[in-house]
């Protein structure tokens, strides 16, 4: 083991002694104990079995016990449930199984039959060419194409179905994919690719919050976001990361939304760049480039990861604030009042953003109730798509008053 990473071990260890929780930041799977691992299960069986009841009342729990990482017997389904996939085949039954029967684009199928063999090469489900993981991932692609034939096929929906039908059924996948596409990542599928470009944005003026050695560095070069977060984002870091840290990040990311995919890269950019020394290896815009092509693993190791996303600190408003000040345009006459309430759905203490545009008042609430709201209550409103739409668990909803 190196140094850095001893000292990072003796760091975490130190952080032990006083973490009520210590599993969140401290243990890669491979480091739980078989007897914690089942009663882990134990805890998951019961919480999936009254999944309404915990999501409600206990969703702070949730939470935590997808941070300390799900189990891997239950990870499919507890995706399937965090997503809201469930909900959503159980809201369109047989759906599936129609797309699956219709032919679908030629255009389409053409590029997803070619990209098929690309898809984790190495894995026991892809490894073979015609073999079932393929035909599975050729069924779940292509039915995304008839069920939003406006959208069609993006390259980057391939790694993210090939991991959810690693953990489940096509059918599953597909829902999962469905609410992936639309609900976290929505827009990053489209042609134009708008929302991944505003999200770069996002990303670089966080940047600037959390390390302004990497941030001015990057402006110095002219090195744009689009550059180097676009697979990073897209992919979710199925293709970034290794394996382990693939899971656990996946495991936050499908609890608490895109915004864990914002930490991840924050953490990456600071790990890397974030300090003089560290950028005397990379004194131009190629050398740069290059450096964040190949991450050191150090920073890419799962204790280490999930450990530094556990404990970024940025607050809802942050995050409006950022999101609004990354659209002027779009948000003109714009005036925000944060209050802290007890608001909502889930009735606990938070900011509660007001937002009044051009003269119209729209409140935003937690993603608790946002997840609560959309997903239980099944009740359709207006989604106010400023810049608000991409940085939580579901479409950041703007209620009019």
């Amino acid at each position: 083991m190196c140094h850095t990473n001893t000292a990072f071990f003796c760091c975490v260890s130190e952080v032990c002694h006083t973490n009520r929780h210590p599993c969140v930041c401290c243990c890669s799977a491979q480091d739980v104990p078989p007897a914690v691992l089942r009663q882990r299960e134990v805890k998951w069986l019961d919480m999936l079995k009254h999944w309404d009841k915990w999501l409600f009342k206990r969703h702070k729990k949730v939470r935590l016990r997808c941070q300390k990482g799900i189990p891997p017997s239950l990870r499919g389904r507890a995706w399937l449930y965090l997503s809201g996939g469930k909900v959503k085949r159980e809201q369109n039954r047989g759906k599936f199984k129609e797309l699956d029967s219709m032919p679908g684009d030629p255009k389409w199928l053409d590029v997803i039959e070619r990209d098929l063999h690309r898809q984790f090469p190495f894995h026991e489900m892809f490894v073979s060419r015609g073999g079932h993981g393929q035909q599975d991932l050729l069924r779940v692609l292509k039915a995304y194409t008839v069920y939003r034939p406006e959208e069609g096929y993006c390259q980057a929906q391939a790694p993210i179905a090939a991991v959810l039908l690693m953990h489940m059924p096509a059918e599953d996948a597909f829902w999962c994919l469905v609410q992936i596409c639309e609900r976290y990542l929505p827009g990053y599928y489209s042609t134009g690719l708008e929302a991944i470009q505003l999200d770069g944005e996002i990303l670089y003026a966080l940047l600037k919050r959390v390390s302004t050695v990497a941030y001015r560095h990057l402006d110095k070069h002219k090195i744009e976001p689009i550059l180097y977060m676009t697979e990073w984002f897209m992919c979710a870091f199925s293709r970034t990361l290794p394996w382990a840290s693939v899971l656990r990040v996946w495991d936050m990311f499908l609890c608490d939304g895109v915004k864990i995919i914002f930490r991840v890269g924050l953490v990456l950019l600071r790990s890397m760049l974030g300090s003089k020394d560290k950028l005397k290896a990379c004194q131009g815009q190629y050398e740069t480039m290059e450096l964040l092509k190949t991450i050191e693993p150090r920073y890419m190791q799962e204790a280490f990861l999930v450990h530094q996303v556990h404990t970024q600190k940025h607050t809802y408003s942050d995050t409006v604030y950022t999101h609004i000040s990354q659209n002027t345009k779009t948000c003109a006459n714009t005036h925000i009042v944060t209050t802290t309430t007890r608001a909502g759905y889930c009735q606990q203490p938070h900011d509660t953003i007001r937002i009044t545009i051009q003269g119209s008042q729209y409140d935003t609430y937690c993603d608790t109730c946002l997840s609560q709201y959309m997903t239980f209550k099944a009740i359709h409103i207006p989604i106010f798509y400023i810049t608000l739409h991409t940085f939580f668990k579901k479409p950041v909803i703007c209620i009019p008053k």
